[in-house]
């Protein structure tokens, strides 16, 4: 990969990764560093990395420095966001925004579902690149985005949810 290539990957990509992660991790200046550190890996692998695989590695390599990133810091799960919980709780006849409530769905989650479902859903991968990406077969794939959405489609419509 070229230094021009490499510029444009970053272009390109760094939106979509900074996505994929804070819908992950939900905290902005981890995220940040996060995507910073999976630019620096491409960067030392650029030689070794074609330009039209860039991507896929980018994508490969910010999941798995969260996913280390994560067994650091010995967390169990990922934090739900209490702001949003507490406007949940507080706000009984009130409206509440629909984002609101499956951003909060999507923190109840395993780990890797909401992976799954943050690539499939939110960044338009196949389910084979997601393979590749998390390391999980395709038939696996598919399997978690399924008990994904009928979590998610259960907790959305549940009583408690709905305002």
């Amino acid at each position: 990969m070229t230094i021009r290539e490499y510029n444009h990957c970053v272009d390109e990509c760094s939106d979509g990764i900074y996505r994929f992660l804070l819908k992950n991790i939900r905290n902005t200046e981890l995220a940040r560093d996060l995507v910073q550190d999976s630019f620096m890996k491409l960067w030392l692998k650029r030689k070794d990395v074609s330009y039209e695989k860039s991507k896929s590695y980018l994508f490969t390599t910010a999941y798995h420095t969260m996913i280390d990133h994560v067994r650091k810091s010995d967390r169990q799960g990922y934090d739900v966001d209490e702001r949003v919980l507490s406007n949940l709780e507080g706000a009984e006849n009130n409206y509440t925004d629909v984002k609101e409530v499956l951003n909060l769905a999507l923190d109840r989650l395993p780990a890797m579902q909401k992976s799954v479902v943050l690539l499939r859903d939110y960044e338009g991968y196949a389910y084979k690149e997601i393979g590749e990406i998390t390391g999980l077969s395709e038939t696996q794939v598919k399997v978690y985005i399924y008990r994904a959405r009928l979590f998610l489609k259960k907790y959305i419509v549940s009583m408690e949810t709905v305002l």
